[in-house]
C-alpha cells in the first residue's frame, strides 16, 4: 500500500521467552534468583497510595540523589531512566548523530543494531578476537560514536581499564559508552575514568544486580555536560518516564548495602560451583565475570542441548547468530535450580552423577 512507503521499518530486539510454568528452571534472562533489598519491601509497603494522583518528579530527585552519594559524585553527573535500555536509547539519539558510523562489537547487546536502524544511525561491527575478547586498535579509526558491554554480553568476558582507557583516550572527539549491566559480578567499572576523561559515559542497571528487573530502572554518569544534553532529549518528548513508586523503591535499592553484597557474593559462590561442574560435563566458556556463562560443547551441538532442556522445563539463551550458533547462555540461578541443570545435562550426556 501507498501508506506504507512512509513507514519506518526496523528489525525488532528478540528478547528471552518468559514462560510461566509450575517448576520451571528459568535461566535465560539472567534475572537475579534472590528477591530485591528488605529496605524495597519496607519501602513499598510504606508507600502512601494517594501519591498517586500527582504526576512523579520529573528529575527523579530522591533516586538521583542516593546515586550521586552512592557513586562519589554530583547529582547533576547522574541521569536515570526507565531500565538501561532506555537510557542507552536517549544515549543513541543524544550522542550518535554525526553522520560517521558507530562502533561496536560484532558479537554484543543485540539491541545496539536495532537503535541504529531506528534512528537511522550508521554503523559498524568490529569483530572480536576468537577468545571473545576486545582488540582495543580495531577501534583507532575514524568514527560517529562508540558503545560497548563490560564484561560483554552474551560472552561474559570482561575488560581491564587499561583496555578501555586505550579506547576512550584515542577517540577524544565523539562519546564512548561503557555498558555495565554486568559489572558488579567481578569487574572493576570504569567510572574512576571519568575524572579523565569528558567523552566517556557509564550506563547500569538494577536488573541484574539489585534484582529488580521488574521495577525498570536504569542510570548514567558522566560529566555534567553529558548528562545535561540527554536530559534535554528526554524532557523534549517525555518529562515524567519514571513513577513516583519506582523512584522511591530505586532509591531503598541502593541504600542497603549489606543485602546488596551479600546477594553479589552468593550469585558469584554459585558460578564458580557451576563453572566447575559444566567444566567436568566437556562444556568449554571463558572466565565468566558476569551472572551468566557462555558455553559450548565439545561433543554436542548447542541447539541440541538447548532443545532437550526446553523438553525438561529448563530455560536457557539460544542464539542461532554467526560465530555463537553453538553456545548457550545460561543465567545463574539459585543453588537447587543450578543443581538441576547439571543432573538434567548429566543425564542427557550419558555421564555418572556427580552433582552434589
Amino acid at each position: 500500500m501507498k501508506w506504507e512507503e512512509n513507514i519506518r521499518q526496523v528489525v525488532p530486539y528478540v528478547p528471552g521467552e518468559q514462560p510461566d510454568r509450575p517448576g520451571m528452571v528459568k535461566l535465560n534472562t539472567n534475572e537475579c534468583p534472590y528477591p530485591p533489598a528488605p529496605g524495597v519491601k519496607k519501602a513499598l509497603e510504606e508507600f502512601d497510595h494517594t501519591e498517586l494522583r500527582l504526576y512523579p518528579d520529573p528529575d527523579a530527585s530522591i533516586l538521583t540523589e542516593a546515586l550521586a552519594d552512592y557513586y562519589k559524585v554530583k547529582k547533576e553527573q547522574v541521569f536515570v531512566g526507565v531500565g538501561s535500555d532506555d537510557v542507552l536509547a536517549i544515549a543513541f539519539m543524544t550522542f550518535f548523530n554525526g553522520g560517521r558510523p558507530i562502533l561496536f562489537p560484532d558479537i554484543t547487546y543485540s539491541f545496539y543494531d536495532v537503535w541504529a536502524g531506528l534512528y537511522r544511525i550508521p554503523y559498524k561491527e568490529i569483530p572480536l578476537r576468537e577468545d571473545f575478547s576486545i582488540a582495543p586498535g580495531d577501534y583507532h579509526i575514524e568514527n560517529g560514536g562508540i558503545i560497548f558491554p563490560n564484561p560483554n554480553a552474551p560472552t561474559g568476558i570482561l575488560e581491564n581499564l587499561e583496555m578501555i582507557e586505550d579506547i576512550v583516550s584515542a577517540n577524544p572527539d565523539v562519546v564512548v559508552i561503557v555498558d555495565e549491566a554486568y559489572i558488579d559480578f567481578g569487574g572493576e567499572s570504569a567510572l574512576p575514568l571519568l575524572n579523565k576523561y569528558d567523552n566517556l559515559l557509564v550506563v547500569q542497571t538494577f536488573s541484574k544486580s539489585r534484582a529488580m528487573a521488574g521495577m525498570r530502572i536504569g542510570f548514567a554518569i558522566g560529566n555534567k555536560k553529558l548528562i545535561s544534553y540527554m536530559n534535554d532529549v528526554k524532557f523534549s518528548f517525555n518529562s515524567y518516564t519514571m513513577d513516583r513508586i519506582t523512584q522511591r523503591l530505586g532509591a531503598a535499592a541502593v541504600k542497603d548495602e549489606v543485602y546488596f553484597r551479600e546477594t553479589l557474593a552468593k550469585i558469584i559462590k554459585t558460578r564458580e560451583w557451576a563453572k566447575e561442574k559444566l567444566s567436568e560435563l566437556g562444556f568449554v566458556f571463558g572466565d565468566s565475570k558476569s551472572n551468566f556463562i557462555f558455553a559450548s560443547h565439545k561433543e554436542k551441538r548447542a541447539e541440541e542441548i538447548f532443545s532437550y532442556l526446553r523438553s525438561k522445563d529448563i530455560f536457557v539463551r539460544y542464539f542461532k547468530k554467526p560465530r555463537i550458533d553453538n553456545y548457550l547462555r545460561i543465567s545463574i540461578g539459585t543453588d537447587e535450580e543450578m543443581r538441576t541443570l547439571v543432573r538434567e545435562l548429566t543425564a542427557f550426556l550419558g555421564r555418572r552423577n556427580e552433582v552434589e
